[in-house]
């Protein structure tokens, strides 16, 4: 096992989990979750990721390394508030049933992969924007404490972006132990699975399920096939889909909401700085899978150091780790001069946050952008 292998996959994970694990616990917070609940929440996730980044990177011979869905919490976290954690199990459970369908059934895959990419970047965007408005908020409101965690991002940024997110945390906590708003840190523990019988309900499948699957697969899974594509090596796609979506099933009813193909941090693990030989990069899957056993274990003693931390810092690490992810969706939204119309009526649909017949703002900025994009369609034709 080279050493470069074992860096590639300590840096993936460190910067997969410590980058969005703020925005995991806002999703928690929205729905209603328990502290033991979140902590489990967390645990299952890394479960997840440790459990499918081993197998498919060991069956395949490939550097298949997995992710949890951050733009899934970031829709869970704006759009989740007072579903309660039964119905947001419930559809944890369906999205993740979806997925296994989508890798089982091949016209349910085909017809997924038909839904604009402008289309579906732009709802994408319109739940992301949210967060990273809520930046300039709480640097007015908290200018002492916020200012220097954004100063910390973009100047790491520079240097190493992978990095700049880690980089915001460290500088938030000095920042707010420097003010004395941080509460007591707890003590040491290992972490526990909390189980949590699903419920189904129509509104909530709608609103919550459907979106989670549609964000997952156009935001994580595609680009994580098109990372390993342009490193050389051919994704069995529904190999992926199958063992992420199944893992995501089993995970569930702990509290995990998707697990998935990771994409940004898929690069540091397939390319040369991983291992010069491209036949041996799959090592850094299993030893990536450790990192996030360990990271299982400690998730209990981590969500609680978040937990003591002021809300206005966990909500700007969140904006500050969403500005990548906002950026890529309104790219591919309007990347296409003739889909442009749809995806400006998505994304301003879905970003209204409106809420009508029990269906959330997600639901209603798919269905009006899939209008327009239909009637240009026969328009053009």
């Amino acid at each position: 096992m080279p050493v470069s292998a074992i860096v590639s996959a300590f840096v993936a994970a460190l910067v997969g989990f410590g980058g969005t694990l703020a925005l995991i616990l806002s999703a928690a917070a929205a729905v209603g979750a328990s502290p033991a609940q979140a902590s489990s929440w967390v645990a299952a996730l890394c479960l997840a990721i440790a459990g499918s980044s081993a197998v498919l990177s060991i069956r395949h011979r490939l550097p298949i390394i997995t992710a949890w869905s951050t733009p899934g919490a970031a829709l869970l976290a704006a759009f989740g508030a007072g579903i309660g954690m039964e119905r947001a199990v419930g559809a944890f459970l369906v999205a993740g049933l979806l997925m296994v369908a989508c890798a089982a059934v091949k016209p349910l895959g085909t017809l997924v992969a038909r839904i604009p990419v402008a289309v579906a970047a732009a709802m994408l965007a319109g739940v992301l924007v949210r967060f990273v408005t809520a930046l300039a908020e709480h640097a007015v409101k908290s200018p002492l404490l916020v200012l220097p965690v954004v100063a910390a991002f973009f100047l790491t940024r520079r240097l190493a972006p992978s990095w700049s997110v880690p980089a915001a945390l460290v500088a938030g906590i000095g920042a707010a132990l420097g003010l004395g708003v941080v509460g007591p840190m707890p003590a040491p523990e290992l972490s526990a699975l909390v189980w949590v019988t699903p419920q189904f309900d129509g509104g909530v499948l709608l609103s919550i399920a459907l979106p989670l699957f549609l964000v997952t697969m156009a935001s994580q899974n595609l680009p994580g096939f098109a990372v390993l594509t342009a490193s050389g090596y051919v994704p069995p796609v529904r190999s992926i889909l199958a063992t992420t979506g199944i893992a995501s099933v089993l995970t569930a009813p702990f509290g995990a909401h998707a697990s998935n193909l990771a994409a940004i941090t898929a690069a540091l693990c397939t390319g040369p700085d991983c291992d010069p030989d491209p036949r041996a990069r799959w090592k850094a899957g299993p030893v990536y899978a450790l990192f996030y056993l360990l990271l299982a274990a400690a998730g209990a003693s981590l969500v609680a150091v978040f937990a003591a931390l002021p809300p206005a810092l966990v909500a700007t690490i969140a904006g500050l780790a969403l500005i990548a992810p906002l950026t890529g969706s309104l790219t591919a939204a309007l990347s296409v001069d003739k889909d442009r119309t749809a995806a400006i009526v998505t994304f301003a649909t879905t970003a209204s946050g409106i809420s009508a017949l029990g269906l959330g703002a997600p639901v209603w900025g798919l269905a009006a952008g899939l209008a327009v994009f239909a009637m240009d369609t026969v328009r053009r034709r």
